[in-house]
């Protein structure tokens, strides 16, 4: 049974459902699946429907001759999916009784699904059934075979330019979304990055005011003759200059994160520090909020395997996921913080990043301690679009997008929730370096 991930089982799920509700008859729930615009090609010349109400009188006409439920069995199913839309392919074989003998008769179907308001729901039916399944006592004749093939490829040719058209159009929305979401990411990190940048800074500055003070005095001891002086001044200048140098290094890799960061993905994977990267992110995130909010305060600390060893990930893709897990859990401490109760007078916002080698795999947590995800939602938080922050401070495409990284990485990341208490999500990601 091949594995579907969770998304393209519940579009399987629709899928089987329509059609076994066929073989049980049950014209209600096999119409509850579809859409109000289906439309329907079938084999026969008559075999057409161009919504709801014609494709139901149909199905309605095939149960009133042939009242008796049959027995189907999938062959083969295939599924192709983009964004809010599926195609599913099958073979079935169908085992029905007509006047008294059991017929079985390969049949072939594709079935199109839109996501339409949460849910899947079937737009298109093409089916390839059997003679008997025409209009009573008529036959397909070559020519009116060779006909309907060509009727049929006209429509599949005409709904397939439509579709490549849609397709088009989603693929350019979703670039843009996604440069959208990265720049705002970007936007997030610029006041982290200011705070962390001008520390580095301060020391380069500090240290290059005592040098300047230490060759003054460097210059009198040299007039005064006074060599172990001289020496000893010149091995402060020496340490100071290594810290200037050290300080000056930070300074630079900070830029650097923040031009990886902004910069298109190349899809080259690199060999790198995870630890490093989530501490460096977690701090960004924390002084960005803290510039945009004075009020805002928490605790954040890191508990790294100090074993973890160095994996290879598309750094700005990875740290894109981390801005997002830990910005979120800032965000949901700190909406808890702004409205706590009498009884929670004792809380304090925390937020935690965890890190283990796994052998095989590498394991990311980030555990806050905000209210949780409602059980309502919490199959819905990795869908696109999908958010539960106030209009205009989310895209919702946030995690979605780090879904489709980890994935993209051959890896899993889901959500372990618990009402009142807070959220951990969990990355695991491979180690490929494993031999």
């Amino acid at each position: 049974m091949p594995k579907y991930t969770e998304q393209e089982q519940e579009v399987i799920n629709v899928h089987n459902v329509f059609w076994e509700a066929l073989a049980n008859r049950d014209i209600d729930l096999r119409f509850s699946c579809c859409s109000e615009n289906v439309t329907f090609i079938g084999t026969g010349l008559h075999e057409k429907a161009a919504n709801k109400a014609e494709y139901r009188i149909m199905n309605e006409k095939g149960v009133n001759q042939f009242p008796e439920p049959f027995q189907i069995e999938f062959i083969w199913t295939n599924i192709s999916m983009f964004h809010k839309q599926a195609v599913v392919t099958c073979e079935v074989i169908w085992k029905q009784s007509i006047n008294g003998e059991v017929s079985s008769e390969l049949v072939r179907s594709t079935t199109l699904l839109n996501y339409e308001e949460d849910v899947w729901k079937i737009v298109h039916v093409h089916g390839s059934v059997p003679d008997y399944r025409l209009a009573e006592g008529e036959y397909m004749k070559t020519e009116k075979i060779m006909l309907r093939n060509r009727e049929l490829e006209q429509q599949v040719y005409e709904r397939t330019q439509e579709l490549e058209h849609s397709l088009a159009e989603l693929k350019s929305t979703q670039a843009q979304l996604i440069q959208s979401e990265k720049m705002a990411s970007l936007g997030e990190l610029t006041a982290g990055i200011a705070h962390e940048i001008q520390n580095p800074l301060n020391f380069v500055n500090n240290f290059a005011e005592v040098n300047v003070e230490l060759i003054a005095e460097l210059k009198e001891e040299l007039e005064a003759g006074n060599l172990e002086e001289i020496k000893s001044i010149a091995d402060d200048i020496a340490i100071n200059e290594e810290k200037i140098l050290q300080h000056g290094k930070r300074a630079d890799s900070i830029v650097k994160g923040m031009l990886q960061h902004s910069r298109s993905s190349n899809g080259q994977k690199e060999l790198t520090d995870v630890n490093t990267l989530c501490d460096e992110y977690l701090r960004l995130s924390y002084h960005g909020l803290r510039a945009k909010d004075k009020s805002f305060n928490a605790d954040f600390k890191t508990e790294f395997d100090a074993s973890l060893p160095k994996i290879n990930i598309i750094p700005q893709d990875i740290g894109r996921v981390l801005l997002n897990l830990i910005n979120n859990a800032f965000y949901v401490v700190a909406e808890r913080q702004k409205n706590l109760s009498g009884i929670e007078e004792t809380y304090k916002p925390s937020v935690t990043i965890t890190t283990k080698n796994l052998g095989e795999s590498i394991e990311i947590s980030v555990k806050d301690n905000g209210n949780g995800i409602p059980e309502e939602i919490k199959n819905k938080i990795f869908q696109p679009f999908f958010t539960t922050k106030p209009t205009g401070e989310g895209t919702g495409l946030g995690l979605s997008l780090s879904y489709d990284i980890v994935k993209a990485h051959g890896g899993v990341i889901k959500a372990e929730s618990l009402s009142g208490e807070g959220t951990t999500f969990v990355i695991t990601l491979p180690n490929l370096n494993i031999r």
